[in-house]
């Protein structure tokens, strides 16, 4: 083992070593699993993220970076209180996340108010919102795009992230759930805004109460320090009801380049 080695395996979970019967079939060993903690081989057979003595500490600890929830870790969370999905039902839970359902508010962009989106300045008439009532369905044309909200308020605690990802018989349809903010910080507490588009040809019956994307949970390798809503980020979405619209103004920032 060189000096390398041994300075370096310790700090991984495992070292996959081929057996005798492996290197004699010529079957390709496991490769390390946590490759993205080792440093810099010399010589550059392959490459990763230094791992410092805390990322060391947290791995044998049991957490070893960000760690995706099961369906019983994420059910012992919500049993404990500490992730709130609310409404909760027990048949939302899949192997790895919890389903999400759509809420009856949505977000019309009104083109005619303004000539151009600038994201560098409040423009309050830019989106109006509409409530869907009775049984009626909201019809997204093609080409579309509507900001939505999901039924159930997610409440994180400061060492648990989530996201937010669309359901696969629905994008099958051309239904985009989110574009860009999937990601759903430690700390937050609120509704999801969505970012609904139809990039099919015909247009897309969206039903209040159905099944709209699903959420899969994170724990992350240590709580973090100053969480969402924290008064260091501004947290401008934090307690959103319904679908928000977007505050970049608030904290629009631009480099000279």
């Amino acid at each position: 083992m060189s000096a390398w080695e041994a300075e370096v395996l310790p700090l991984n979970y495992t070292r996959a070593v081929p057996s005798e019967r492996s290197r004699a079939d010529g079957v390709r060993p496991r490769s390390y699993p946590y490759r993205a903690a080792a440093p810099n081989r010399p010589g550059g057979r392959w490459r990763g993220a230094r791992c410092d003595r805390a990322t060391a500490r947290a791995a044998s600890a049991g957490y070893g970076g960000a760690v995706l929830l099961s369906d019983r870790d994420i059910r012992a969370e919500l049993d404990q209180g500490r992730v709130v999905l609310d409404p909760y039902e027990p048949a939302m839970l899949q192997p790895s996340s919890i389903d999400v359902r759509l809420d009856r508010y949505f977000r019309l962009f009104d083109n005619h108010k303004y000539p151009y989106i600038d994201p560098s300045q409040e423009q309050p008439d830019l989106t109006r919102l509409v409530e869907v009532t009775g049984d009626e369905p909201f019809v997204l044309h093609p080409g579309e795009f509507v900001l939505g909200s999901t039924f159930e308020s997610i409440t994180l605690p400061d060492d648990v992230a989530a996201r937010l990802e669309g359901k696969s018989s629905l994008g099958r349809l051309g239904l985009l759930t989110h574009s860009t903010a999937g990601f759903i910080d430690p700390g937050f507490s609120g509704h999801v805004t969505l970012e609904l588009s139809n990039v099919a040809t015909l247009p897309i019956m969206l039903w209040p109460g159905m099944k709209i994307g699903q959420t899969c949970f994170f724990r992350l390798s240590s709580p973090a320090e100053h969480p969402y809503g924290s008064s260091q980020y501004g947290s401008r979405y934090q307690g959103q009801r319904g679908p928000t619209a977007s505050r970049s103004w608030q904290s629009f920032h631009r480099t000279a380049v």
